[in-house]
């Protein structure tokens, strides 16, 4: 009888709860409420510290795992190396770790950190360079010796420099493989030059004549105090790992600091210009000069790009020329910004041969509209929610924090920029989004970078079927005026001569 009547109990409990849960269940998804999401985005002063050689240190402490992180930014990058030594800073970033230390070959360093189960790392890219240590809070004080020499004192080890070099040039022959690579190559030549850090590439004479001595020099011009910065994540003391760094790095004498980042000199000329590769996907990118990372209307541009084709599937370039023509299953924009000088606005696209002037125009029509029309406040209301729903992903790891704070401090990026960023966003209007477009959306001033096969590209859907309203070659962009760029050999990148 108890049992019985444990169970009618329960059954009755059982029924109404779920009566009072059913009763808070919305009737549609659109009807859910959410708790508005609440954050302050952190203070880079708070986890700033200082050695006293001046080096910046900043600490996170995060004590659920016995690892610790130490990551080492500096000052310095491919844009200190002479044009015709093009690629010599990668190829010292890499050889700095596989390359062996002062005290131990290159097989043994990577036995030592395999002993210490560390992961070890280091690079250099175009304005700055970096190396990190992971490994156990036990194991810190062995690993961090040998990683320190390796900044210090690589050897650059001659063998396993031809095997990395011997890469490198392997990896030439397949240059003209992707039509991607061709185009992101080509316009870097009409945007940047040849001669400017953003626009060269390496070739084989550049890499062959590389030799263990520039690396050594590059090295010691880069790695040293007075171009770094520290970051420190993990299962420290703040007081303890600065008193650690302190004592390690003491002997580490401060060099001349690297100079400023050279300003490209390029001035490109606005047209069609077309490289021929044999191939069913046309590549297309549409360039002009951006902006600063600082400029006062950075993010008014910022949201009138997501609008343009940032944004993805919710962005009017990749709706209009993939969604509803079907043209591409690629497309959009992007405004690559510098903190030095302007950056880039591109616009992009692949599709198919007949269709590169349609879809030419589709993008065109669309930085018109964005000039000469208003924005929607819905379309500007799903821009901002999305940049200030998304924006704590920025602090979502403390190594990804302490990275960002670093940066901000090389820079010189506002100090208050992240604190007042929601505000901003939330304060640029449709009058707003129209005056960015009309100042930085140049269409008469662009690169029109297009490779594929020329002729049947020109000709576009001419010759098709389609509705006249769709019917569109390339002669419509320009007055006609195009440029054939010459092919180029893959690995000196000199113009091959017709036969």
């Amino acid at each position: 009888m108890n049992r019985v009547l444990t169970t009618t109990l329960i059954a009755a409990a059982v029924s109404a709860s779920s009566i009072s849960f059913a009763s808070d269940i919305p009737s549609h998804p659109s009807d859910i409420q959410f708790q508005e999401l609440e954050f302050t985005p952190p203070v880079a002063s708070d986890y700033r510290h200082e050695l006293s050689n001046g080096v910046p240190v900043f600490i996170a402490e995060s004590h659920e795992f016995p690892l610790v992180t130490i990551r080492f930014s500096f000052r310095g990058g491919e844009y200190m190396v002479p044009a015709d030594k093009a690629g010599l800073a990668g190829l010292t970033g890499a050889m700095m770790r596989s390359g062996g230390i002062a005290s131990m070959g290159p097989d043994k360093l990577d036995e030592e950190f395999d002993f210490l189960a560390a992961d070890v790392s280091a690079s250099i890219g175009d304005t700055t360079a970096g190396a990190s240590i992971n490994c156990l809070k036990s194991t810190l004080d062995d690993g961090f010796d040998l990683f320190l020499e390796m900044l210090q004192s690589p050897r650059f080890d001659a063998k396993r420099f031809e095997i990395r070099r011997d890469q490198i040039l392997e990896s030439f022959e397949s240059r003209n493989d992707a039509g991607v690579q061709i185009a992101i190559r080509e316009l870097g030549y009409l945007m940047w030059g040849d001669e400017h850090f953003e626009g060269r590439q390496a070739t084989r004479q550049s890499i062959e004549s590389i030799t263990i001595e520039d690396m050594k020099a590059l090295h010691a011009r880069i790695f040293h105090p007075g171009n770094m910065m520290i970051a420190v994540t993990g299962d420290v003391d703040p007081d303890k790992i600065l008193a650690f760094l302190e004592t390690k790095l003491s002997d580490w004498s401060i060099g001349e600091i690297s100079p400023e980042i050279p300003q490209p000199n390029q001035s490109y000329e606005p047209g069609v210009y077309y490289y021929e590769k044999d191939q069913p996907q046309v590549q297309v990118l549409i360039a002009n000069r951006g902006i600063e990372r600082d400029n006062p209307d950075a993010i008014d541009v910022e949201v009138m790009n997501q609008i343009l084709g940032g944004s993805g599937f919710t962005s009017r370039i990749t709706n209009t020329v993939r969604t509803q023509e079907g043209l591409a299953y690629t497309a959009g924009s992007v405004f690559s910004n510098r903190v030095e000088y302007p950056g880039m606005f591109m616009s992009y696209f692949f599709t198919k041969t007949p269709t590169t002037a349609l879809a030419t125009r589709l993008v065109f029509g669309e930085i018109d509209k964005i000039q000469t029309e208003e924005a929607t406040t819905e379309e500007i209301e799903i821009i901002q929610n999305s940049l200030i729903e998304t924006f704590p992903r920025n602090f979502e790891s403390k190594s990804a924090m302490m990275g960002l704070f670093m940066n901000d401090e090389r820079t010189g990026r506002p100090a208050d920029y992240w604190q007042t960023y929601r505000d901003k966003v939330r304060s640029v209007s449709a009058s707003d989004v129209q005056e960015a477009a009309l100042e930085y959306l140049n269409p008469e001033q662009a690169v029109i970078m297009v490779v594929g096969p020329v002729e049947e590209i020109k000709a576009g859907n001419a010759g098709s079927e389609a509705d006249q309203n769709r019917v569109s070659t390339m002669a419509e962009f320009f007055e006609g005026r195009s440029t054939i760029l010459p092919q180029r050999d893959p690995e000196t990148l000199k113009p091959v001569k017709s036969k």
